[in-house]
């Protein structure tokens, strides 16, 4: 589990770089950015399912589309909230039976 929640930081951390990278490229950034923005999505909500990456598919989308946006790294912080900040625990609850003896 640790080792593919490395994974994700390293895969997230490439795509934010990608996407950041389209906006130093004149003229045809904005084009690419169209290109991008879906694909970033979809690569979003495969990294992380359920509500969470569902909402954070639709936000990396529009940050993609919109101009001058390129600089958030929607990826890096979906990971951030994922597994630093979220209140969830991540950890399976075990039960254990035991016997009282008289």
């Amino acid at each position: 589990m640790k080792n593919d929640k490395y994974k994700l930081l390293r895969k997230g951390i490439i795509y934010d770089l990608i996407g950041m990278a389209t906006m130093f490229i004149p003229i045809a950034g904005a084009f690419l950015d169209m290109l991008w923005a879906p694909y970033a999505a979809k690569k979003m909500g495969d990294m992380y399912p359920g509500n969470a990456g569902k909402i954070a598919s639709w936000i990396v989308f529009i940050e993609e589309i919109l101009p001058i946006t390129d600089v958030i790294p929607t990826f890096t912080l979906m990971w951030l909230y994922t597994f630093v900040f979220s209140s969830e625990k991540k950890t399976e609850t075990q039960i254990i039976e035991a016997e009282v003896i008289k």
